[in-house]
């Protein structure tokens, strides 16, 4: 079936990340790439694959990016492969997608995720299992807090197959996002009537951030990836502490590119 699909990534100073993404795409015959005007060597790397199409959009949110992708992105197939710049899909998760008939009855397919770092794959990642792949007319991105959810009307089934997420980007990028994502975090768990249970949990301002440490260390096994893992652990802790700290100084109002602290893109261009 990989003939039969498009991959999609959204960009924004993804050197780091995307050859290696890219790599594990070697059998798609058209890419297309969402950029919001990257300003580091992402445009020439992505120069260097012949199959990919780079349109730039300014950036207002991820869910926009990606609907902007399904509706002006000229994709000719029916199936679309929904990818961040730091998700690699491993051979297993390949092999499989060829292997799929495209059931008509089946309109998604849910992908499990390995969190990586620095290559270094973890058995304590907590990141939830995310519809990649779709039937293009039959989905639509809305906003989730600081990310973006995929609304497939039909039935969606699971990969066995998993991604690995791989960002290798500087820590002082990891940390200013992360800044930016609690206060969009915030503003969802206070605005939204039905949450989630652990969307419940994380408004627990004093026991989610120790929480968070404990199970990613001994519920999920981190203690035993060695220094990765109390890397990973930490870097979780962190990000429900910021979280903590924005539920507790009350509302703001959130502006700008919440991806990062640089300046947002300048024009639209496609």
């Amino acid at each position: 079936m990989l003939e039969q699909i498009t991959p999609v990534i959204i960009t924004y100073n993804e050197a780091a990340n995307i050859a290696r993404t890219l790599d594990q795409l070697h059998w798609a015959n058209d890419i297309v790439v969402i950029d919001s005007y990257s300003d580091d060597e992402t445009l020439a790397i992505l120069s260097t694959h012949p199959q990919v199409r780079v349109l730039q959009r300014t950036f207002d949110n991820f869910a926009s990016q990606c609907n902007y992708a399904l509706e002006h992105g000229a994709i000719q197939t029916e199936w679309v492969l929904n990818l961040d710049a730091d998700y690699v899909l491993t051979q297993e998760l390949i092999d499989e997608l060829a292997a799929l008939e495209g059931s008509p009855d089946i309109i998604g397919y849910r992908a499990h995720f390995t969190y990586c770092i620095n290559g270094r794959r973890l058995r304590s990642g907590i990141y939830p299992p995310v519809t990649v792949l779709f039937r293009k007319h039959h989905a639509r991105y809305r906003v989730d807090g600081h990310a973006h959810k995929v609304v497939v009307n039909g039935l969606v089934r699971d990969l066995e197959g998993r991604i690995l997420h791989d960002d290798r980007k500087p820590l002082r990028r990891w940390l200013r996002s992360q800044v930016n994502y609690a206060k969009l975090e915030a503003q969802k768990l206070r605005t939204t009537a039905d949450l989630s249970r652990n969307d419940r949990l994380r408004k627990w301002l004093v026991a989610a951030p120790p929480a968070v440490l404990v199970y990613c260390l001994f519920v999920r096994g981190g203690i035993l990836d060695g220094w990765p893992g109390f890397y990973y652990a930490a870097q979780r802790f962190l990000a429900e502490a910021i979280l903590a700290f924005n539920l507790f100084a009350g509302p703001k109002r959130v502006v700008g590119n919440p991806e990062s602290a640089e300046p947002g893109p300048r024009t639209l261009a496609t």
